[in-house]
């Protein structure tokens, strides 16, 4: 590298250098050095709008004053000691907190990680004694980790490629996406339709006396930011009664205020038995959780869940200062706020170029779907890439979504001012239509 590169520049060059290329990059050749709120500021000094969020994780926005005060304070208390070797406070403390924030029937349990892949895994072992049943039904388009099992439940094959072979016992099936499947129908024939396929695949796919558990993204992250029906969720939450199945909702990337509640599935007026959390809990510290029902989280003998660094008592203030952050700012109420406006842009846009099929999502957790002449089987991968390149250019920084990578989606911390919002989908719009005339589509 030359000595008139730029910091970012040599910070790339360092990179490569060094980092594994298998650690990928989403958003081109960004730099951080620093941020707060809703703004990042890369090597250079040049800010950045953040719709990315750092995959939403940063719901509370960067460096909440409450969030750096507790961790101060904690790492001069108590680093580390390991939950299985000593009982500390702020373990427990969170623990409560989520049980009050999260109930799961009458009696709640919760146990703590460090990664939603981690609480993931640990949930099918949770529902695997449960049920003293080895099988799993997931769905496309999910992301559930990149662990082994976390994989194999995941949908995107780029992902997996020569990763395997991948665990057994894990069985998948079309997730209920209405604008890629839907083929005409309404949404309540719709969700009939894929009920009735859900009942079919204990015949012709896994035996339902096998079946410990399906687990569930109540809005796809990874997948394309793409919410269940209501009333599949719904649907789902009664055959899994009727079964004995044990029914786990991934709320990692949709969880703590960003569909506008605390949990995506409180939308569909559900309680699923066990639950999965990680990213915005933390405040930006690796922190992760498994809460669920009593009688289900209980099956596990002791010994079979836990970690080294689970519930580390650094991470653990950290979340219960996020949480209280979140509380005092009434982030859920913003989130409902910020989905509106985004949802009400976007729409407008859609009817300015033909290359925006879809608006949808749940709160603050939009996405926005580009295809060809607006059709499901056409997506407008190239397009995507070329408009968050654009955004860049503009100092706002968005991330694609779904196996095709063609949609957009808003993972802004939810503390992001209205000017900055403004600003940012003023970004996405400008280059949502170059775009379109550079397709040399109608818009």
């Amino acid at each position: 590298m030359s000595s008139s590169a730029s910091p970012s520049q040599s910070l790339i060059a360092r990179r490569r250098a060094v980092v594994a290329r298998g650690v990928g990059q989403f958003a081109g050749d960004t730099t951080v050095a620093s941020a707060a709120g809703a703004r990042l500021t890369d090597a250079d000094g040049h800010e950045l709008i953040d719709f990315a969020g750092g995959i939403g994780v940063m719901n509370v926005g960067h460096g909440d004053a409450r969030v750096v005060a507790a961790i101060r304070e904690q790492a001069g208390k108590l680093l580390h000691t390991c939950i299985h070797v000593a009982t500390y406070e702020p373990y427990v403390a969170l623990c409560e907190k989520l049980v009050e924030l999260l109930p799961h029937g009458e009696a709640t349990r919760v146990a703590l990680f460090s990664t939603g892949a981690e609480a993931v895994e640990n949930a099918i072992k949770i529902a695997r004694q449960a049920t003293g049943r080895p099988a799993v039904l997931c769905f496309t388009g999910a992301f559930h980790g990149r662990t082994l099992l976390g994989l194999t439940l995941t949908s995107k094959v780029a992902y997996k490629r020569h990763c395997g072979p991948f665990a057994p016992e894990v069985y998948r099936l079309t997730y209920p996406n209405h604008f890629r499947y839907g083929n005409g129908l309404s949404e309540g024939d719709f969700v009939r339709r894929e009920l009735a396929r859900l009942r079919e695949s204990f015949v012709n796919l896994v035996p339902v006396e096998h079946l410990a558990a399906v687990i569930i993204e109540p809005v796809l992250g990874e997948g394309g930011f793409v919410p269940a029906p209501a009333e599949y969720l719904r649907g789902l939450r009664a055959i899994c009664d009727e079964h004995g199945i044990v029914l786990i909702c991934d709320e990692v990337q949709s969880g703590f205020g960003r569909t506008g509640r605390w949990a995506a599935y409180e939308h569909a007026g559900i309680v699923p038995d066990l639950s999965t959390w990680a990213k915005s809990m933390g405040g930006g510290l690796p922190i992760a959780a498994v809460v669920g029902k009593a009688e289900v989280m209980d099956a596990a003998r002791p010994g079979t869940l836990g970690g080294t660094y689970g519930g580390n008592p650094v991470a653990c203030a950290a979340a219960l200062a996020t949480i209280a952050s979140m509380q005092e700012l009434d982030l859920n109420a913003r989130s409902a706020v910020i989905g509106a406006v985004i949802r009400e842009r976007f729409e407008a846009l859609a009817e300015q170029s033909t290359l925006v099929a879809d608006v949808r999502g749940l709160g603050a957790m939009i996405g926005l779907e580009l295809c060809h002449d607006r059709d499901p089987t056409r997506p407008a991968t190239e397009a995507v890439a070329a408009i968050t390149a654009a955004c860049r250019k503009q100092g706002v920084l968005v991330l694609p979504a779904a196996p095709a990578a063609n949609v957009l989606r808003v993972l802004s911390p939810l503390v992001i001012s209205d000017a900055d919002l403004e600003r940012g989908l003023a970004a996405i719009e400008s280059a949502v239509l170059a775009a379109t005339a550079g397709a040399g589509v109608s818009a």
